[in-house]
């Protein structure tokens, strides 16, 4: 590794260390060359996201989100304009991630730049796709995987994430313009956007949340048979990674679906508990 690619991988590991949360401990349970690229993976999709949150007008966002897309294809084809490019570019090449996933994740990002409102879950199901299951089959290529299906269990699993992030976080994005759940959902059960925008924990609201609980863990009983499709390695950080966000589906559950009154976490005691379950199946052990 030249020394101007062993400087971009530090800068994406220290980004990830900094930033990725509950994914950095994960990313620990793979051999260095691809947790590296984890890292580039991570700081690809993080810049991404942040140019899409920060505090400026959506037509600057959306010019800027531009210009890292332009700068995603230029990188591509050898010219870096990023710290992150050439350890992004090296990433791609050696673990053949389609780059149109990454296209993709731009594509997510871009889709809440103005107010989030779906009206069927069809539309609901394609913005996840584009920001959580791209996610998933760009890991898998790092990873290492086998079988036709692995991919459709890979894009099921990021559905599952997404719907869980969408349940946990209803009320600080209602409050920013951003209503994820369908239309004809809300409908169903009587509820609607005004009563979320100011945190209404009805028995309407309950209806309506065990029915989208129930249906993300579909997405994760469909994800879940991705695991025997892994390298030993793919299969210890997934685990980790679905086991966190699966948690995080119980404390909603076990609140009452209160997710407004203080932000729901899995407790530091379970992530550690779910990283030690993780290590025998790194080693091989089981």
């Amino acid at each position: 590794m030249n020394a101007a690619l062993a400087r971009s991988y530090r800068y994406c590991e220290e980004i990830a260390r900094r930033e990725a949360g509950n994914f950095y401990p994960a990313f620990l349970l793979l051999p260095a060359p691809q947790r590296r690229s984890m890292c580039a993976l991570y700081t690809f999709m993080r810049i991404a996201d942040d140019l899409s949150d920060e505090p400026m007008p959506i037509p600057v966002k959306r010019e800027r989100l531009t210009a890292w897309r332009a700068g995603l294809r230029l990188a591509l084809a050898g010219t870096f304009q990023h710290p992150s490019h050439p350890a992004l570019t090296h990433t791609v090449e050696c673990y053949h991630v389609p780059p149109k996933y990454l296209e993709a994740v731009i594509d997510g990002v871009e889709m809440d730049l103005e107010p989030t409102a779906y009206r069927t879950f069809a539309d609901l199901r394609n913005y996840c796709w584009h920001v959580a299951s791209v996610v998933g089959l760009s890991c898998i290529h790092i990873w290492g995987f086998h079988g036709a299906d692995a991919t459709r269990f890979a894009e099921d699993a990021g559905i599952a994430f997404q719907l869980t992030n969408i349940l946990r976080d209803l009320g600080e994005d209602a409050a920013s313009g951003r209503v994820y759940l369908p239309q004809e959902d809300l409908a169903r059960f009587g509820y609607d956007a005004e009563r979320l925008k100011h945190g209404v924990c009805d028995a309407g609201f309950r209806e309506l949340m065990r029915f989208e609980v129930e249906r993300a863990r579909a997405y994760y009983a469909s994800g879940w048979r991705l695991v025997p499709r892994l390298s030993p390695a793919g299969q210890a950080v997934f685990l980790m990674m679905a086991r966190t966000y699966h948690g995080l589906l119980a404390e909603i559950e076990r609140r009452d679906y209160d997710v407004f009154s203080a932000r729901i976490r899995v407790p530091r005691w379970k992530k550690a508990m779910f990283a030690l379950a993780a290590v025998p199946v790194r080693l091989e052990w089981l």
